[in-house]
């Protein structure tokens, strides 16, 4: 018998809490093992002395399916917790996932096994064993086009236009826990630099669309290179906690070469961690080794450490443990968002 859409849509994806859970013991137990539990525990304490620089300001790129697989309030209590100063990250999670959720909607336990065509038929969407309602998410869409017509037709770098998602919330959204909002209220910018690659999108087309002829909104990604960059010229020094690979971990990178381009020199990216389940042996860049970076002057080799391992596994140790080591209480709010002006 085919299950219907309210059965499949019933269990809820819930989202992790490090604060609830001390993993500090286990991890330093790792550190005395081998292959990724060793390397996982040095990206532990590399992620803390990160946080222990209170020079170094830290920039966290994510891509990937991270928010619809319960890792939203992890990144929303290292924006309120002081522990990222800026976010490289994919318009999906941004906008698919974090938006999305705001608005009240959820992502569901599902089935890898699950028969696609009986979810296309029921406008179900699946992310491995998660599934989403497709006449929900394209309410996402449609905010999306709404938002964009209540504001000035004019370029806009993605990090401004979701600020204006996130004062959108402050007004409208369903709960508190979102990293746009939070980051929002915490003065730290979120950049999507490949923004129309997700429901954006598909609002912003339809916004375009419905205006042809007339003056529309539009985003600059040239802008949102500059204003990164500009984050990184305001600090001394720079760390990357990079979750995923993709775009975000290249356009953190290259913040350094872009400083050196316009004749504003600095120093290379002082500590880079990233958790990736991609390798070298392809050629592409999300698997392209920290070390290799240092040869584009991008990162410094002397504090660096990839970990390989599914970000469900890995995010929730290498963050909680941060958490729990408590340095992030003496860095400075840095409100990186009058940087990009």
């Amino acid at each position: 018998m085919t299950p219907t859409k309210t059965e499949l849509l019933r269990d809820t994806i819930e989202h992790l809490d490090i604060k609830a859970h001390d993993v500090r013991p286990l991890v330093r137990a790792m550190g005395h093992m081998a292959f990724q539990a060793r390397n996982l525990h040095r990206a532990a304490t590399l992620y803390d002395a990160m946080l222990e620089d209170t020079e170094c300001g830290v920039i966290l790129c994510l891509a990937g399916s991270l928010f619809s697989a319960g890792l939203k309030q992890v990144v929303v209590d290292l924006v309120r917790h002081r522990m990222v100063d800026a976010i490289v990250s994919t318009g999906a999670l941004i906008v698919d996932q974090d938006f999305f959720e705001a608005l009240g909607f959820r992502h569901y336990r599902g089935s890898p096994h699950a028969d696609d065509n009986t979810l296309r038929e029921l406008h179900i969407d699946r992310i491995y064993d998660t599934f989403i309602d497709e006449d929900e998410l394209r309410e996402c869409d449609a905010t999306i086009a709404r938002l964009a017509s209540e504001l000035e037709t004019r370029p806009y770098s993605s990090r401004e236009f979701i600020g204006e998602m996130g004062a959108w919330l402050a007004r409208h959204g369903k709960t508190r826990d979102s990293v746009v909002l939070a980051a929002h209220e915490a003065g730290v910018p979120i950049f999507c630099p490949a923004f129309s690659d997700c429901s954006a999108g598909f609002g912003l087309v339809h916004h375009q669309w419905t205006r042809a002829g007339r003056p529309q909104l539009s985003i600059d990604s040239a802008r949102d290179f500059l204003e990164l960059t500009r984050c990184r010229l305001a600090l001394r020094d720079s760390g990357l906690f990079m979750v995923g690979g993709g775009v975000p971990k290249n356009f953190a990178q290259d913040v350094v070469v872009a400083a050196d381009f316009v004749g504003q020199p600095v120093a290379m990216h002082k500590y880079a961690v990233q958790l990736t389940v991609a390798d070298e042996r392809d050629g592409a860049l999300s698997g392209s080794t920290l070390r290799e970076a240092s040869s584009w002057g991008k990162v410094a080799t002397t504090a660096e450490q990839m970990v390989y391992g599914e970000a469900t596994l890995t995010l929730p140790l290498v963050a909680g443990y941060a958490f729990h080591q408590r340095h992030w209480e003496a860095r400075p709010e840095r409100r990186l968002v009058a940087a990009c002006q």
